[in-house]
């Protein structure tokens, strides 16, 4: 008995040394941003934007990127008037030779990359009777491929210059399936992989890689997901659910989170205490997740509609959606460019 507790002991005893040994590490190799050049993709509007306006408020320079030349100009003149120094450029991720471009315009114009942040994404809503194959490619090769890229062309000169800071963000539809996004939790669950793959062979040249994993964020790009099959009940239990606080954090807290992480190199940041129960129920008890899924899956609404067609959020408003239930989610629309000019969601 003696002995069982002696190695009780002993075992606590190490991996509270191991513990002490990984926040020391973590507190060791901490960074200022200070004058520290960040590239965000899909840095125009709703996280990306949000994650841009913390880090120039840590001295950082910013260069943004996204496919729409009027969607950044507005990011540019926001970040600009809070004082940012701000380089921005059309780019579509999907696209090789687009980024390996968007990576010499940002040195050429900073002198150097010193944190990439992999934020451009899709969310494709629906029953998976009408998603296609087409669905599917376009979401892997924005959340997989795109990140690929930016890496493959921003590593080598990362290491060249000692080491940096690359940030993948996939989701927690990265970590366990959502019914109804299967598109987006496959192609996130790929980054996943692909983001801890980078870590382990990258840490070796100072470079560290965070893969982040949020939950539902207001952050207001639910007008521009895309809605298919009934596209109006879809849309309106998804921005309900991302509008309640009890369900989502605002995208502010979520991208001082997500800063923090990056700032101590962490190798994973699950954003809400809502996705990190889920994370950790998924990682304990599968069978029943999957049960719960199944059962969730049963009660969305069922293919038709609109069937394989496309909808935007703002084309998929009712009486449902907007409404009281969805206010802080909408205002976030507002706030983080998510409109044009001659928009409104109501």
């Amino acid at each position: 008995m003696a002995g069982k507790n002696n190695i009780l002991v002993g075992a606590i005893i190490g991996a509270s040394a191991l513990a002490a040994l990984a926040k020391w590490g973590r507190k060791k190799r901490e960074i200022d941003f200070q004058d520290k050049v960040v590239l965000i993709t899909g840095g125009s509007r709703g996280l990306g934007l949000v994650l841009a306006r913390e880090f120039a408020k840590e001295g950082a320079k910013i260069a943004i990127c996204a496919r729409d030349m009027q969607e950044l100009e507005r990011a540019r003149l926001d970040l600009e008037a809070r004082g940012a120094e701000v380089f921005d450029a059309v780019c579509d991720v999907r696209n090789q030779a687009d980024v390996e471009r968007l990576i010499q315009d940002v040195e050429m114009r900073f002198g150097r990359i010193d944190v990439l942040v992999n934020n451009a994404g899709v969310i494709q809503v629906g029953p998976l009777e009408n998603q296609t194959q087409a669905d599917f490619e376009n979401a892997m090769a924005i959340h997989f491929w795109g990140p690929f890229y930016t890496m493959q062309a921003v590593i080598p000169k990362m290491k060249r210059n000692g080491g940096g800071r690359i940030v993948n963000i996939s989701s927690i539809g990265g970590k366990m399936a959502v019914p109804h996004l299967a598109p987006y939790s496959a192609s996130k669950f790929a980054l996943v992989g692909l983001s801890s793959a980078m870590r382990a062979e990258l840490q070796k040249d100072n470079i560290f890689v965070t893969t982040v994993c949020p939950g539902l964020m207001r952050t207001g790009s639910h007008i521009n997901a895309i809605f298919k099959g009934q596209n109006e009940l879809e849309f309106a239990w998804f921005s309900i659910g991302n509008a309640l606080p009890v369900s989502s954090v605002s995208a502010e807290y979520a991208a001082r989170e997500i800063i923090g992480a990056t700032r101590r190199g962490d190798a994973e940041a699950i954003i809400s205490i809502q996705a990190e129960l889920a994370a950790k129920l998924n990682s304990m008890f599968p069978e029943l997740v999957a049960e719960i899924s199944a059962l969730a899956n049963q009660l969305l609404p069922k293919a038709g509609g609109i069937g394989q067609r496309h909808a935007s959020g703002l084309e998929s408003t009712s009486f449902v959606s907007p409404s009281f239930l969805t206010t802080l989610v909408d205002k976030a629309s507002y706030r983080n460019n998510e409109l044009k000019p001659n928009e409104s969601i109501n």
